[in-house]
């Protein structure tokens, strides 16, 4: 007896033929939403499986991506029928033309039309002959020295002025130039027993 039950046909023919009589069966020409659909194959075929909801979902995403159906503003439209909207790429449409106004000029005729995008850095003409010169040489090692400042004119600037006066050593003789860097550690110095002897 239940090889019998087992060979017997589902009662309820596959989604996809359910999902298309859906749609025709609503008839709404704005489309059918899913939950509208749901309710449609439910009301006609009573006994479902229990993944129900997440078939219909499934189903109606394999058909939209295979082009049997088309969706639109939450609402799924059958491709062949009159009344779909027609596809569409994606981004903004085209603004409709005035068949009066006149043709527009192209970019190339133009010839003070920029191209698309950011334009090149203009280039230091000497600074790129002499990167072009020195291409092929290895690179000198270490940091680069600085570059001499000039003023507008392109002569040097004129020497900063000279710093007052430091003051004198302790000593009295002539001001000690200070070396760059941090200043050695002095050390104090230590009578030695021998020289108190």
């Amino acid at each position: 007896m239940a090889t019998e039950e087992a060979a017997k046909p589902s009662p309820i023919p596959p989604y996809p033929e359910m999902i298309l009589a859906a749609i025709e069966g609503l008839g709404d020409k704005n489309g059918s939403n899913k939950s509208a659909i749901s309710k449609y194959i439910e009301g006609k075929y009573g006994d479902l499986p229990p993944a129900h909801a997440s078939l219909l979902t499934a189903h109606l995403a394999r058909m939209k991506e295979s082009g049997e159906l088309i969706f639109l503003k939450n609402n799924y439209f059958r491709a062949d029928a009159p009344e779909a909207p027609p596809k569409r790429g994606r981004g903004r449409p085209p603004k409709a033309r005035d068949p009066n106004a006149p043709a527009p000029k192209s970019p190339a005729s133009a010839g003070t039309g920029r191209g698309r995008g950011r334009p090149p850095k203009a280039k230091n003409p000497l600074e790129a002959a002499v990167k072009q010169a020195t291409a092929g040489m290895p690179k000198a090692r270490g940091r680069p020295p600085k570059k001499a400042r000039t003023t507008e004119d392109g002569a040097p600037p004129a020497p900063a002025p000279k710093p007052a006066a430091a003051a004198p050593a302790g000593d009295g003789s002539t001001p000690v130039k200070r070396g760059r860097g941090r200043p050695p550690k002095v050390r104090p110095t230590v009578p030695s027993e021998t020289a108190a002897a």
